[in-house]
């Protein structure tokens, strides 16, 4: 069947997420159906578990691989941890951050909103006012976005918790790593994270369709007294499959799961450090472009700068809807709009997944060529000059190729 709009060569997708495809992962999910009670499926699971450890940093952590989307995946987290009623405190800084909080109440949860401006990151001195004055630890859990995609924000995970050491405060730590696991540095076991969950749309480079969740022993632990209902997100369920050596209490993704297994073998062969080092490259590359182009970042402080999407704020007589608009309908780019409060007001930059120096370098150009035509006097050249000159000083040799 032909694209439902067709458009000549390569389609240049620059949105936080979906991202591109690898060819290899196309290629290992164009297969048939397989009965996944067979034993080449447990076989499959059983490596794809102890992988995914990996990309979490964690060698204590339990996967899940929910056939879902991220917001299944924020679901389980909270339905397998807390009981109705309890408090937690979340942070509310973006489109995504707000959507959780969302599900939050709407699970019956007592939710302990601390706003801060878009753009800005976490406030961790409102959270350590909390934590200080709850000596009876009311508080069950703190729910945290680490990478807030409708702003470019990410926040100090480790900080979060040495505050909760540091006042001995036994709340559990549920982490939304959607858009900066496999990309941002993330250390699970290091930083004390009780659960942390991913989709498989983000740096992963598949399709959508995977929600992983990872959880800490106490996690677990948690579980056994959680009383939210849950169903198709239950952990315990997985857990007597697990025991079994079958793995999946319902039909999986056979597709999916062998697109995972490729994208983790280019992952590891890469290195998971120097992914992580050249989405912290594309990021700097993007926002040396975006102050070539004299331009701002949503983003207010470089401690909170994202290496996996930057969010461009236009001038005032500029409608950033138009400029993704235009980018898909003239050049075939596409480009993640503002949303919800910035709607109008910035456009997002996804540099994430599979993505190397010289694609974008394409999408800077695309973007240049968007604002020269939206009456933006940008300079041709200029910010893909900058970030040309920042990667041809950066970036190292392929490894396989040395």
């Amino acid at each position: 069947m032909a694209d439902y709009v067709y458009g000549p060569g390569r389609t240049h997708l620059f949105v936080p997420g979906p991202v591109n495809i690898p060819d290899p992962v196309i290629r290992a999910m164009s297969r048939n159906n397989e009965d996944y009670r067979s034993p080449a499926i447990p076989a499959l699971t059983k490596t794809l578990l102890e992988d995914v450890k990996q990309i979490f940093k964690t060698t204590t952590g339990t996967p899940f691989m929910f056939p879902t989307t991220g917001t299944g995946a924020w679901e389980s987290a909270l339905t397998n941890t807390l009981s109705p009623g309890d408090r937690i405190v979340s942070f509310s800084l973006g489109q995504f951050s707000l959507l959780w909080i969302d599900q939050q109440q709407r699970l019956g949860f007592n939710v302990d909103v601390v706003e801060s401006d878009w753009g800005y990151g976490a406030d961790l001195a409102a959270l350590e006012t909390k934590l200080r004055t709850d000596s009876s630890h009311t508080i069950k859990a703190i729910c945290i976005v680490h990478n807030e995609t409708a702003t470019g924000v990410t926040n100090d995970l480790h900080a979060v918790r040495k505050l909760l050491d540091a006042y001995r405060h036994p709340a559990l730590l549920l982490v939304d790593g959607v858009s900066s696991i496999c990309a941002l540095d993330f250390r699970m076991d290091e930083w004390g994270v009780d659960v942390a969950l991913t989709g498989s749309q983000k740096a992963l480079s598949l399709p959508t369709g995977l929600g992983i969740v990872c959880a800490s022993p106490k996690a677990l632990e948690a579980s056994k007294t959680a009383k939210s209902v849950r169903v198709f997100f239950d952990w315990k369920d997985y857990l007597k499959f697990y025991k079994m050596g079958t793995y999946w209490p319902y039909t999986p993704s056979i597709q999916l799961l062998y697109g995972l297994r490729a994208g983790l073998d280019l992952i590891f062969e890469e290195g998971l450090e120097n992914v992580i080092k050249r989405h912290a490259r594309l990021g700097a590359a993007t926002r040396l472009a975006v102050e070539a182009w004299g331009l701002k970042n949503c983003t207010q402080k470089e401690e909170n700068f994202s290496d996996t999407v930057t969010a461009v704020v236009v001038p005032a007589y500029i409608d950033s809807a138009e400029i993704v608009k235009h980018a898909w309908k003239r050049y075939n780019l596409s480009l993640g709009l503002g949303l919800n409060k910035v709607a109008g007001k910035v456009f997002r930059i996804g540099h994430l997944g599979n993505l190397n120096e010289l694609q974008l370098l394409g999408c800077l150009s695309g973007v240049e060529m968007v604002l020269k035509d939206v009456g933006y006097p940008v300079k041709l050249g200029s910010g893909v000059a900058a970030a040309a000159a920042y990667l041809s000083n950066s970036t190292p040799l392929i490894p396989s190729r040395i």
